[in-house]
């Protein structure tokens, strides 16, 4: 057997991802470790949308450039690998820069990783940067039964994957390609398996999992919203959740099924990113702030008890100290359970990093200085307000302090309670006692609504 290391970064598609890679190269022999340095290939598995992306890759090779050479010298052989989006990216750059690196691919590539890998153990240095012409999603591998008992009760599940918005800031659309739905069979057969392995919540997951679209069994075109019906059916999934959304394509269907589901979990992750009209126009985001604001209603309409997430970026182009002011009263209208915030900086191949009237970063620092401490301010308030409240904690893991366990809620809170380890993988009714600054403190409220596996 040979061991494989994958340190991810970046977002749930990219976790996701990892686990493919594990799972695909499983069949070569490859068993995964959390040591890198007994690891016979390493892959970093990358994201290109957080600032200084490809400066902390050729960081990390140059590490791992050290323990390659040790295991040289011992007569061991390491293979190294780049996958993702930077590596979709800046494929050719990384093997100029990186001499330590056997491989690149990006997302598309993933299932043919043990060609890759053989052909790299063959002594060639292999670039796959292409799409492919056939559909990812025919080839995805899937997870041994172990393993997906291994990961746990909750899972992520690829229902789309790509980009067609083209924000003028967001590089995804050139290293994820354009917008592809998975189809609704493999969808389905996949909850099921994951279900009858004793996943209990999943995690639709996609760059736009909103804009997921395509045939049913009736013959008519479904959207995410029948989607949600149709997994809610699947035996013993008893969570569904799904991310990241974009607000043109929150359609009334789905709206809907926060009202009809109960396993649709009350929490909602909808970036903005902006409240100026201005800004968002120069973002290409298509919706202004009222209409984002009137969305936010309709959704509350239908689901009074949601919490929401968000995206924000400060900075961008041309953004004036009024315009700033307009994104912070959107965010005290609308009031958040949670966000993340961001100074913009530029991506090179997108429009916005062109722009000549760029930010000065004191001013982002300031900027983001401030939104964060109101955003904060906000999150503590929505964890202060659950005390007193009843919620099931799906728990998954025995806490820091001996005799406690923890989980998390419908709202994705970290939560603590004094428990016997034997609920682990269960979901039960937690009294909230109390809000700390990350995760709340409960207690048993009674029998719980799940069940082992």
């Amino acid at each position: 057997m040979k061991k494989l290391f994958v340190k991810t970064y970046g977002c749930q598609m990219n976790a996701y991802d990892s686990d493919r890679m594990a799972d695909a190269l499983a069949p070569a022999g490859f068993v995964t470790t959390a040591e890198m340095d007994d690891a016979d290939l390493v892959i970093l598995n990358t994201c290109h949308i957080r600032e200084k992306a490809a400066e902390k890759v050729y960081s990390e090779l140059g590490r791992i450039r050290g323990l390659k050479t040790e295991r040289g010298k011992a007569g061991e052989r390491m293979m190294v690998a780049v996958a993702g989006c930077v590596a979709q990216a800046e494929g050719a750059e990384i093997m100029r820069r990186a001499p330590v690196v056997d491989m690149v691919f990006g997302p598309q590539s993933y299932h043919r990783l043990p060609d890759i890998v053989a052909r790299a153990d063959n002594g060639a240095r292999v670039i796959e940067t292409e799409y492919p012409a056939e559909d990812k999603f025919e080839h995805l591998p899937e997870a041994a039964p172990d393993k997906i008992r291994e990961r746990g009760r909750t899972a992520f599940l690829t229902v789309q994957e790509g980009c067609d918005k083209f924000c003028t800031f967001c590089v995804v659309p050139y290293t994820r390609g354009a917008e592809v739905s998975r189809p609704l069979d493999q969808i389905v057969a996949e909850a099921e398996r994951l279900a009858g392995n004793g996943v209990c919540e999943i995690t639709l997951i996609g760059q736009n999992v909103n804009a997921w679209h395509g045939a049913g069994p009736d013959g008519r075109e479904w959207t995410l919203g029948r989607l949600l019906h149709r997994l809610a059916e699947v035996p013993g999934l008893a969570r569904l959740r799904y991310t990241t959304s974009h607000p043109r394509d929150m359609d009334d269907e789905l709206i809907a099924s926060h009202r009809d589901l109960g396993a649709l979990m009350p929490y909602l992750h909808l970036p903005v990113q902006a409240g100026s009209d201005r800004i968002l126009d120069a973002m290409n985001r298509h919706h202004t702030a009222a209409d984002y604001l009137r969305l936010v209603e309709r959704i509350r309409a239908a689901r009074p008890d949601i919490a929401l997430s968000g995206d924000f970026i400060v900075g961008f182009p041309g953004e004036t100290a009024a315009e700033f002011e307009a994104t912070m009263r959107l965010v005290e209208d609308v009031g958040y359970a949670q966000a993340y915030s961001f100074k913009y900086s530029a991506r090179p191949g997108t429009p916005a990093a062109d722009a000549a009237d760029q930010v000065a970063e004191a001013e982002k620092s300031d900027r983001l200085a401030r939104l964060q401490e109101l955003l904060t301010r906000q999150q503590r308030a929505f964890n202060t307000a659950c005390a007193g409240r009843v919620v099931d904690v799906l728990m998954e893991r025995e806490g820091r302090k001996s005799g406690q366990i923890a989980g998390r809620s419908p709202y994705l809170q970290a939560v603590q309670i004094e428990a016997p380890a034997d609920l682990i993988g269960t979901i039960v009714p937690v009294e909230i006692v109390s809000a700390g600054p990350n995760s709340l403190n409960g207690r048993l409220a009674g029998a719980g609504t799940g069940g082992h596996a």
